[in-house]
């Protein structure tokens, strides 16, 4: 509350207490109570304002007060608590025990609104800043209000009550133990140990909802607090947490696993073998279901025992374990694990109930994925044996893997196109495509994938699965390419692919249409040096059949499309026999197509993705002469300038940001003999190849008449290219009296393009062909333009924020209150 802010704070909080006024909308009280914030509310913040004292003070009063305007003032008050020298001054005018305590609020009807509980609650952490505040609360029975908070109807007031719990009992023992705690101590602080005994005493009912709710505050506990006092806490509660794990209480089971995973997490108990004994135990009691978010996490801490990683792994894999071998044939394949941790028969039952059966593997999928992209692993894992399991369970969901045992019929059976454990499954099949030892079934892993691809039953999204997998797949078996002895083999798996690409492109569904041309475009871009993918890519019908879809009916199509026609370009060393190459799919001609496509079509995202490939084009692969370079950019520029689209126009600032780059470094820095003089200016521009090139390419004016567009961004990207050509050209010294020239023509037309650039994109009708005596192809003039006009200041205003001019509490406050009496005009909520 800075000064100036103050001094409207009275009249706005006389609004506020005012039901019928705008101020009763919640968000402007939240609003008001931030604006209240300081770093630190002292006393003579309260004193020098008394209107803060008379608000509370007023409220109470009311009869019936509104209980937004209630929890409002709850708020406040705990805001300004937080201080102590303004907790004892509240504590004085009796407004707190009116507020906080047991004649207040808590005895109100408005007390049955969500609202005001909420408010009381985030009160009292406010002000649980200090020892006089906790005792407060403590001694006044506020505390046996938030263990009763704890079972709220309202989810988010019993979050804010264990939160609150979580907070009081940090304080207390951090403001009142000097000596370090161990489990037989009685020494715990009054309020510590008021709010431990009722944690055990929760954890020793018999009721459900009290359990689950101490379960949910430890977990709170241990996850923010990481001091040695935890343990003392932890081994007196310990005894309790493993005989819940004999139990099956199945609601508190996955609360369990949260809570030991958290502690796990805490290095108060990296050497603790107690502790680490009760997560074994946990593994091997706990539901499947409930304990792969416990298991998952354990592999994911490198302070964990060999032995109990072990037992973690052994738990996600299990179900994959259990599936493999009720599919196959007796003793085709061994097992991925040599003994179970839980009972199998556990999982085999849960695998055979159709709504567990999904849930479970699509569960232990996702968290297997989780592993696989982690740097390293603490544990050793059979990628091919996890490989053979994820092609079985593959196989299951699409009909093309029949089992004898009953198991296995009745997991097929609750498998058959369930969508969900597919696209799971391919998730992790992608990503064990960067493992070793799996190149023994690799034959075997694209027939499982061929089938999908081509299947009809296979839905667009699972497609989009499949496509992504074979690609990474695709990726590796690159390098079978290389080897005499594997390349025939891989040779039959690329023909097959695009085979089923030429289907897939001429579906009715545009779907299906728009991720196989994303798939030929990832591949394009990453197999562009393998000889085998070149030659049998552009003997195929795919390049054709890409080039019509340029027309496709959908906007998105096309512009996939537009990606992975523009990627053929990017292709080197293409044979010479194909009968796909020549003058149809050359560099030029799939440029020209790309710029027809760029001014004609109708929607902008096949427009971005031309332009976006041209950038990709100019500052990834093109080597050509640079006249070709500036011939091309200088095209695409004019058709860009006058596009409707912002992301375009952007797009083509950035092609001549790697122009400007790709130019310089072809010509070299230009010699820079600056002078003030119109002799030397002429002199220097005939050495400044690089500014006679980006002249005759026509590019200052797009970068000119972009700084006043009226998308923010091109106008910041626009300025930033001209501040670095200013730069580079005529370091900041050289700049120093080179306002003058002797031109008077050219310096008149320049002030009239200064001036212009300031009016931002106020300015109209900007002429880019010479008008108002500026020649944007002239160098000598564009040389004055970047020696003369102030780019860095115009720079600074464009990265200003749209709010930069009132961004204060003051100029908040000040909207509230010109609200006040316009309720109907203000309905929207600009806030």
């Amino acid at each position: 509350l800075v000064s100036n802010c103050c001094k409207g704070l009275g009249k706005h909080l006389r609004v506020t207490r005012e039901d019928k006024s705008p101020g009763s909308d919640p968000l402007v009280f939240e609003l008001s109570s931030g604006s209240a914030r300081s770093p630190d509310p002292t006393l003579k913040l309260v004193l020098d304002n008394p209107c803060l004292t008379e608000f509370l003070t007023s409220v109470l009063a009311l009869p019936e007060p509104s209980p937004c305007i209630l929890s409002f003032t709850l708020r406040l008050a705990g805001i300004l608590a937080a201080s102590r020298n303004c907790f004892q001054h509240l504590q004085q005018e009796k407004l707190l025990v009116r507020l906080f305590g047991r004649d207040g609020p808590l005895s109100s009807t408005e007390w049955e609104d969500a609202s005001v509980r909420s408010g009381w609650l985030e009160g009292v952490c406010s002000m649980m800043c200090h020892q006089p505040a906790l005792h407060f609360i403590c001694s006044g029975g506020g505390i046996d209000v938030i263990f009763a908070l704890q079972g709220d109807p309202s989810l988010f007031v019993a979050s804010v009550a264990s939160s609150l719990l979580v907070q009081m009992l940090i304080l207390s023992v951090a403001s009142e133990v000097t000596e370090p705690l161990n489990s037989k101590d009685c020494d715990w602080p009054a309020c510590a140990q008021m709010i431990i005994k009722h944690i055990e005493d929760s954890l020793q009912s018999h009721s459900a909802s009290r359990i689950e709710q101490s379960l949910k505050l430890l977990t709170v506990l241990f996850r923010t607090c990481h001091a040695t006092w935890t343990e003392a806490m932890w081994l007196g509660i310990a005894k309790q947490i493993e005989s819940f794990l004999m139990e099956e209480t199945v609601q508190a089971q996955p609360m369990l696993a949260n809570l030991l995973l958290n502690v796990a997490r805490s290095p108060v108990f990296c050497n603790t073998g107690s502790f680490w004994a009760l997560v074994t135990s946990a593994l091997e009691h706990l539901n499947p279901a409930h304990v792969s978010p416990l298991a998952v996490g354990i592999l994911k801490l490198y302070q964990c025992p060999q032995d109990v990683s072990m037992k973690a792994l052994t738990v996600l894999l299990q179900p994959m374990d259990c599936i493999l071998r009720a599919a196959s044939q007796p003793l085709e394949y061994a097992g991925l694990l040599d003994e179970s941790v839980s009972d199998p028969t556990t999982v085999e039952s849960l695998l055979s109930s159709k709504s567990s059966c999904v849930t479970l593997l699509c569960q232990n999928l996702a968290h297997l994925g989780e592993l696989l992209s982690l740097v390293s692993l603490s544990v050793d894992l059979s990628y091919t044996s996890l490989l053979r399991s994820v092609m079985t369970v593959l196989q299951l969901c699409n009909g093309f893997l029949s089992s004898t045992s009953p198991l296995g019929i009745t997991i097929s059976r609750i498998l058959i196109n369930c969508f969900r454990v597919q696209r799971s499954a391919l998730d992790v099949l992608a990503a064990l495509a960067e493992k070793r030892d799996c190149d023994s079934l690799i034959i075997s892993l694209f027939d499982v994938l061929l089938a999908y691809l081509e299947s009809p039953n296979t839905n667009p999204p699972v497609l989009k699965k499949t496509l992504q997998a074979t690609s990474e797949w695709l990726l590796r078996l690159r390098y079978w390419s290389y080897c005499n002895n594997q390349q025939q083999q891989a040779e039959k798996i690329f023909e097959a692919v695009f085979l089923m690409l030429q289907k897939r492109l001429c579906s009715p569904c545009w779907e299906v249409r728009d991720s196989s041309l994303e798939f030929i475009a990832d591949l394009t871009e990453h197999l562009r040096g393998c000889d085998v993918f070149i030659q049998l890519l552009l003997s195929s019908e795919v390049p054709r059949l890409i080039e019509n879809l340029l027309e496709d009916p959908e906007g998105y199509v096309r512009a996939s499309a537009v990606t992975a026609f523009g990627h053929l370009a990017l292709i080197n060393g293409s044979p010479p026999q194909s009968p796909v190459v020549g003058n149809q799919y050359n560099k030029e001609n799939i440029v020209a197509k790309l710029q027809e496509i760029l001014s004609r079509d109708s929607e902008v995202f096949p427009r971005r993705a031309v332009i976006s490939f041209f950038n990709e084009w100019l500052r990834g692969v093109h080597t050509g002469q640079l006249e070709d370079t500036e011939r091309f950019v200088s095209r695409v520029i004019q058709i860009v300038e006058h596009d409707l689209d912002w992301e375009v126009r952007l797009g083509g600032l950035e092609l001549i940001e790697v122009f400007c780059g790709y130019t310089i470094c072809q010509l070299g820095p230009p010699e820079s003999p600056f002078a003030s003089v119109s002799s030397a200016v002429t002199g220097s521009v005939h050495q400044n190849e690089p500014l006679q090139v980006f002249c005759r390419a026509k590019l200052f004016g797009f970068l000119f008449q972009s700084v006043c567009d009226c998308d923010k961004p091109v106008a910041e990207k626009a300025c930033c290219i001209l501040l670095s050509l200013s730069t580079s050209f005529y370091p900041a010294d050289s700049l120093k009296g080179s306002q003058e020239t002797g031109n008077a023509p050219a310096e008149h037309g320049i002030a009239w393009l200064q001036r212009t650039l300031r009016q931002g994109s106020l300015a109209q009708n900007f002429p880019t062909n010479g008008g108002n005596g500026v020649d944007f192809q002239d160098p000598e003039s564009m040389m004055l333009a970047l020696r003369t006009i102030d780019l860095k200041e115009l720079h600074d205003e464009l990265n200003k924020s749209s709010d930069y001019v009132e961004k204060s509490p003051q100029s908040l406050l000040q909207d509230i209150l010109a609200t006040v009496g316009s309720i109907e005009e203000n309905e929207a909520d600009c806030y």
